[in-house]
């Protein structure tokens, strides 16, 4: 009940920094077969319930661009991506870490947040050509040692699929979290600030 009831109030927070905004673009403009699945707009996440109220992934526009890069060398082997999770308000990081206070997990709101917080980061799997699932190591909010980026034991394909995403990714600068194969940051982290502008069309 306690969280339930954080939850909805950081939901309810306006906005601290909408005045303030940076260039924050959404990747589909840029990357258009992107599968957006964000598992934080329904109740498939780590906390059972919707965080967002829409499904829309917004970056930083130069992480969008790399991300862009990673999609197109990914789609000349045959892939998709598939957006898990891109900028993500610190009020919803106030109540994911409401829901689930772990660190190494979830990033704590009052210590630095996440680089997800600030638009430079994205959860990013593999898709198949048309859309559909492809084997992966785990599922989106995994949390244990088969997530982590070099986890041993997965199958040829699940393995093989983790260890090309990461390499299309890296080539573009990005870093994967050694917690999560999923996660990805961007150098543009550095430095910038976190954010709490509201993801609704518009804003």
């Amino acid at each position: 009940m306690i969280a339930a009831a954080l939850l909805s109030a950081s939901l309810a927070a306006a906005p601290a920094r909408a005045a303030h905004a940076p260039d924050l673009v959404d990747a589909v403009t840029l990357v258009p077969d992107a599968v957006v699945d964000l598992r934080y707009a329904t109740p498939d996440n780590v906390t059972g319930r919707p965080l967002y109220r829409i499904a829309r992934c917004l970056l930083l526009r130069p992480v969008a661009e790399r991300l862009a890069r990673a999609a197109d060398r990914l789609r000349a082997k045959g892939f998709r991506v598939r957006l898990w999770d891109c900028y993500r308000p610190l009020s919803v990081q106030r109540a994911l870490w409401a829901a689930y206070p772990r660190r190494g997990y979830v990033a704590d709101p009052d210590h630095g947040g996440s680089h997800h917080n600030r638009g430079a980061a994205v959860d990013v799997a593999l898709a198949a050509a048309d859309g559909g699932e492809v084997p992966l190591p785990t599922g989106f909010d995994a949390f244990g040692p088969e997530a982590h980026a070099w986890a041993p034991g997965l199958s040829r394909a699940a393995r093989a699929n983790r260890d090309r995403l990461r390499r299309a990714m890296e080539a573009e600068g990005f870093k994967v979290n050694p917690m999560e194969w999923w996660h990805f940051d961007a150098p543009e982290a550095e430095g910038a600030p976190l954010l709490d502008v509201a993801i609704e069309p518009g804003s």
